[in-house]
This record gives C-alpha cells, sequence and structure tokens, in this order.
C-alpha cells in the first residue's frame, strides 16, 4: 500500500528521522493478533448492517483470517514504512483480496482501533497473569502442606520476635497474592469494554453497531465515544495490579535471599535454580529471588511512565498515547517470568527445621511469659515490665528464658512459679495462640483448608 493512510493531505512523504520516530511498528507488532481479530468483528458488523455487501464482508473476513495464520505462524511480513500493526495488517489484506480491503476502514478509526487492541491485549494479559498466580499460590500451599510442623521465629524490626509455623509464614504470602488475584480480575473486567465504533472521538454518521461488534468480542460496548478513545484506565488498572504484585514478591524474594544466607541458613535452594561466581567457586546465589526483588523496581517505573504521560493530556487522542504500549508490555513479560520461576522454585527448596526450630526459641518466647501473666489478672503493662527485666536478668547470667531457674522466674513475679513449663519452647508458644487466623497448628489447618478450597473454587471458574 503506497504511503501512510493520511498521506492525501501530504505533499511530500515523511523525513526518515521523524519516520523512525513515529513508527511503532517495532514494538507493536505483539498486537497484531488483537488487532486481526478485532478488524473481523468489525468486518462481520459491515457486512450484518450492510455497509459492504455480504460476498465483500466474507471476503474481508477470509483475507484477515489468511493474514491471521501468517501472524501467529511467524510469516508475516514486517515493514518500518508501515508506521504501526494496522497499516501492516492492511497492506497485506489488500495484497491478498485487491481492494475490497480499502472498504474494512469504514466507519472505524485508527484511535478506537488502537484502543480495543490495547483492551483485548490487557483483557488477555489479566488471565494469563492469573493463571501464573494461581501455580504460585498452589506452590505455597503444598510447600507449607508438607511443611505443617516446622516453627521458625517471626520477625519485627528484622530482630526475632516470636516463634510460628512456617506454614503459617508461606499461608501469610498467599492472602497478599490472593489480593493480587482480585486487582487482575478487576483490571481484567475494566479491560472488559469495546471502543469499536467510536471513531476518531465523536462517532460516525455510518450505521455502525457497536454492541454487534463488542458481542462478538465478548465485551460490552462503550458508553461514550470521546471517553472511549481517551481512556487507558484499564492499563494502569493492570500496571498497578502487576506493580504490588511485584512488590509482593520482592518481599517474598528478600526473605528467601535472607533465609539461604548462611547468617541465617533455614533453607537451601535447588541448583537449577541458583547460579555461582565467575571468581569463588563455593558460591551458590539466589539471583531468581534477587531478580525477583530487582524487577520491582522496573514495574513501579511502568507504572509511574503511564501515570505521568497520562496526566497532561485532553479528552481526544494524542501521539503521547503511543507511549502507553512499551511500559504495559514490559510489566506483563516481567511478572510472566517471575511467575514462570517462582512455583517450582518454592516446591524444590529444602529446609533446615532444626535450625529454624533453635532460632525460634530463647527471647522470642518473653511474650508468652507476659501474656501466662495478663491471663491470671496481672495488668499486661505490669506483666511486661517484669518480663521485660526478667530477660535482662537472662543476658546478666548467659541464660535462654527456657533453661531460668524456677526461682529467678518467680523472683520476676511470683505468679511465674506455676508456670506450664511445656510453654517455654516454641512448640508451647505456637500451641498456646487461641486466635482466630493465628500461627497455632489447629489454625493453621483451617487456614490450609481454606487456600484449599480458595484454589478448587478458582480451578471451577470461580
Amino acid at each position: 500500500m503506497p504511503g501512510p493512510l493520511w498521506g492525501g493531505r501530504f505533499g511530500t512523504s515523511p523525513a526518515e528521522a521523524f519516520e523512525r520516530l513515529n513508527a511503532s511498528i517495532p514494538f507493536d507488532v505483539r498486537l497484531a493478533p488483537y488487532d486481526i481479530r478485532g478488524s473481523i468483528a468489525h468486518a462481520r458488523m459491515l457486512g450484518a448492517r450492510r455497509m459492504v455487501s455480504e460476498e465483500e464482508s466474507a471476503e474481508l473476513v477470509r483475507g484477515l483470517e489468511a493474514v491471521l495464520g501468517e501472524v501467529e505462524s511467524g510469516r508475516f511480513s514486517w515493514e518500518l514504512s508501515d508506521e504501526d500493526v494496522h497499516t501492516a495488517v492492511e497492506r497485506r489484506l489488500r495484497e491478498l483480496v485487491g481492494d475490497v480491503a480499502l472498504k474494512l476502514h469504514t466507519g472505524r478509526s485508527r484511535n478506537d482501533q488502537v484502543a480495543l487492541d490495547l483492551h483485548l491485549f490487557v483483557r488477555d494479559a489479566a488471565g494469563r497473569i492469573r493463571e501464573g498466580l494461581l501455580g504460585a499460590m498452589l506452590a505455597l500451599v503444598e510447600v507449607a502442606e508438607g511443611h505443617r510442623d516446622l516453627i521458625l521465629p517471626g520477625y519485627t524490626h528484622l530482630q526475632r520476635a516470636q516463634p510460628i509455623l512456617l506454614a503459617h509464614h508461606l499461608l501469610a504470602h498467599f492472602e497478599a497474592l490472593k489480593r493480587d488475584l482480585r486487582r487482575l480480575e478487576a483490571a481484567r473486567e475494566a479491560a472488559n469494554v469495546s471502543p469499536l465504533g467510536a471513531a476518531a472521538l465523536g462517532g460516525t454518521p455510518h450505521p455502525v453497531d457497536p454492541a454487534l461488534t463488542a458481542a462478538q468480542l465478548g465485551m460490552e460496548p462503550f458508553a461514550n465515544s470521546l471517553d472511549a478513545v481517551s481512556e487507558r484506565d484499564f492499563a494502569l488498572d493492570l500496571l498497578y495490579a502487576c506493580a504490588v504484585l511485584g512488590v509482593h514478591l520482592s518481599r517474598l524474594g528478600e526473605e528467601w535471599v535472607l533465609w539461604t544466607s548462611a547468617e541465617f541458613g533455614f533453607a537451601a535452594l535447588d541448583d537449577a535454580y541458583s547460579s555461582g561466581s565467575s571468581i569463588m567457586p563455593q558460591k551458590k546465589n539466589p539471583d531468581a529471588y534477587e531478580l525477583m526483588r530487582g524487577k520491582s523496581g522496573r514495574l513501579i517505573g511502568d507504572l509511574n511512565a503511564l501515570l505521568i504521560t497520562l496526566k497532561g493530556l485532553p479528552l481526544g487522542y494524542s501521539k503521547d498515547l503511543q507511549e502507553d504500549k512499551e511500559p504495559l508490555f514490559d510489566a506483563v513479560d516481567s511478572v510472566l517470568a517471575m511467575l514462570a520461576v517462582l512455583p517450582e522454585m518454592l516446591r524444590t527448596a529444602r529446609f533446615d527445621g532444626a535450625r529454624m526450630a533453635r532460632a525460634a526459641g530463647g527471647f522470642s518466647l518473653a511474650t508468652e511469659l507476659a501474656d501466662f501473666l495478663a491471663g491470671r489478672g496481672v495488668a499486661f503493662r505490669e506483666a511486661h515490665t517484669a518480663v521485660g527485666k526478667l530477660v535482662r536478668r537472662c543476658e546478666e547470667l548467659g541464660l535462654t528464658l527456657e533453661e531460668t531457674p524456677r526461682e529467678e522466674l518467680a523472683a520476676a513475679h511470683p505468679a511465674l512459679e506455676n508456670l506450664p513449663r511445656g510453654l517455654l519452647t516454641s512448640e508451647g508458644s505456637v500451641s498456646n495462640k487461641e486466635s482466630p487466623g493465628s500461627t497455632s497448628p489447629r489454625s493453621v489447618k483451617l487456614q490450609l483448608e481454606a487456600a484449599r478450597a480458595f484454589l478448587d473454587e478458582q480451578a471451577r471458574g470461580g
């Protein structure tokens, strides 16, 4: 097809430098399948509304399906002079079916066309990320179920705080990912609106049927043509979901970087998910988890990039919106890459239960003493002070709380003389928790059952 679609107004061809700046074809080729499916729906609508004949509509659909086959098989030839994916598809369509291809653009603008492509991409991407996320959530549940009895220290301020079950810790990440799942579902729902029929911004005099086109794509029709070509909220929704998910994966990654260090020694990664050093032969590095931590910055940047692009734009299409694609593609690719590696990385890890248990004891049991006193009518602030003094006394004597003689306990507070010695163990501590959602074995069992039920519901399409 000679020249750009808009070439009739201009007396000269675009300068090569401008053509390179203006072209989106180097990165929007991945929108081609969505663009063609939208064009197929549009061609069928043109025939149904008698804007082209039934024969012409069928010929357009036949040609577009052939182009789609070339794209999906990798046989399609892309050219920089095509400017964008829409022009490339129309060029090839004309080569296959002739001048009837020129009628495809009736009642349509590149503005509503590119908006549709992005809607379809976001809808599909949200679904693919959702499946990857469910795989990671299943892995967390399986690892938690396989290590129900392991205890490790829970931390605040990165200082040992209280003993908790490893399963409880893993299920905390499950809950965060469950919220990510809801954000992805919201982004997918927001994207499920077809802007086709909005044309450039104000609609079209042609008798188009946006509802018919939307129905063919499994979408809802737009309500306002100007909003339909202007808004990119659905893309922001997906970028936000990716950014928050990236933060959650980064926090999980940071923990595994710590856990697999010699200083912690709680876990070891399978060799298949580790890397070495070019100079230090002994090294086994948790690169995958470090990359999960690092990529969160890119995801936040991708969200910021589109927010900043959109903040100064008036309604209607502006070329700035060409910049909506690369951040979106980058975020989707980054998240899918992380989710592809995470499930098996979790499943193949090995835990040092004895080392975790030793770390979970000691002064991490102090809160049990304060709660024991509070349960016997001692004001909690009084109990807190008494146990704090006991900890300082133990430090002076070089003892842990488990090793503390009963007379020292009684000296700290008379009510501690009757303390059940089993309470001053990490096992006793976790078993002593009564509150819903706590780290007790009984509570964690219920949490695991709820997690399994949630995953089963999602597998059934819930």
